[in-house]
């Protein structure tokens, strides 16, 4: 059963501007060891961490709690499966409201075109929703 959507779009090229910046930390304010690791190297390696970064931010929408909560980007990991397809892990807080929505499992897209990242969630748990 779907329990909640959360959708978000990220702009390559302002991820690119913040990740060329010594003074912004976004990699270690934003992505676990393992996500800046498995980003790779390449041309298409700031594209990955943008469309990482919109998966963590349609995550938060889904969850209800924006950056509020304690939930915050360190707190929501994009693990790539061995079929190359995305899907997360919670940890802390992230978690917690993960399971008190009765979520158990994720849903998740993400593409690039151009200069922009996109990202859509799906939240699935076993029954409705609690209100």
């Amino acid at each position: 059963m779907i329990i909640a959507h959360g959708i978000d779009l990220v702009d390559i090229a302002h991820t690119a501007r913040l990740l060329a910046d010594p003074t912004d930390q976004l990699l270690t304010r934003c992505f676990t060891l393992h996500e800046q690791e498995s980003a790779g190297t390449g041309a298409d390696r700031v594209a990955r961490l943008s469309g990482r970064l919109a998966v963590k931010e349609a995550v938060m929408k889904a969850l209800g709690t924006g950056f509020s909560g304690g939930v915050g980007f360190l707190g929501i990991e994009v693990i790539t499966l061995p079929s190359g397809a995305p899907t997360i892990a919670l940890h802390g807080e992230a978690q917690a409201r993960a399971e008190a929505l009765g979520i158990v499992s994720w849903l998740v897209s993400t593409s690039h075109e151009g200069d922009m990242a996109l990202a859509s969630v799906i939240a699935l748990g076993t029954q409705s929703a609690p209100r």
